[in-house]
């Protein structure tokens, strides 16, 4: 009990990184389910909620591996814009189809919408992984109960944003304009730890002290 109480400021700092963060998460998940039929949303999001709670657990594994290679965050920023740009581009479609006809079509795939949520979940989770991490330090404890919460946060999220994402498009816009950022920002990251690691002597500021 003791222990418990002493970890409470550590664990309510870690709710809170997984409110944020996990919400980038729900939002692919939500885009993602979004563009299918109702009867099939249930599952993408559950397959997306399951996908990213096995990659936060594979990468907490090998955080300080990963934290070694250079290009993660330039290969994860990529894999981010070319998610963006699909979603776009199936909003677009939509939003002509339902011009047209007065009422929107889902001819999106299931497994269309379950590779962009893997592809994302790769870029995005190791981010989250790390810096909960970083908060819950050698407390293995603190570290399961982030990532449980994380899980929970992204199945809370990510079923409520396929609802509201279907029926106001504009918000699905926004949603698009976050990835498309976390991608840059991802790049940026990369492109500053790259300059590090290389030398190539471009005039960037220095990488964070923990890779991100």
């Amino acid at each position: 009990m003791e222990s418990l109480t002493s970890s409470l400021p550590q664990l309510l700092e870690i709710m809170w990184l997984n409110i944020i963060l996990s919400g980038d998460n729900a939002v692919v998940i939500g885009l993602a389910a979004a563009g299918l039929p109702e009867s099939q949303r249930n599952k993408a999001v559950l397959f997306g909620i399951g996908a990213a709670a096995v990659l936060r657990i594979v990468f907490s594994l090998i955080a300080q591996q990963l934290l070694a290679l250079w290009w993660i965050d330039i290969v994860g920023g990529l894999a981010l814009l070319y998610i963006a740009f699909n979603f776009l581009m199936e909003l677009r479609k939509a939003q002509h189809e339902e011009g047209e006809t007065g009422s929107s079509a889902h001819d999106k795939t299931l497994m269309a919408a379950l590779w962009q949520i893997i592809v994302a979940d790769v870029s995005m989770s190791l981010d989250n992984v790390l810096a909960v991490a970083a908060v819950a330090r050698s407390n293995v404890t603190l570290l399961i109960v982030g990532l449980a919460i994380s899980i929970v946060m992204m199945g809370l999220l990510g079923g409520l944003l396929a609802r509201i994402l279907d029926r106001y498009k504009w918000i699905a816009y926004l949603g698009v304009a976050l990835i498309a950022y976390i991608g840059v920002e991802l790049l940026w990251e990369g492109l500053i730890m790259a300059n590090a690691t290389l030398s190539m002597g471009l005039p960037l500021p220095a990488p964070h002290v923990a890779g991100h």
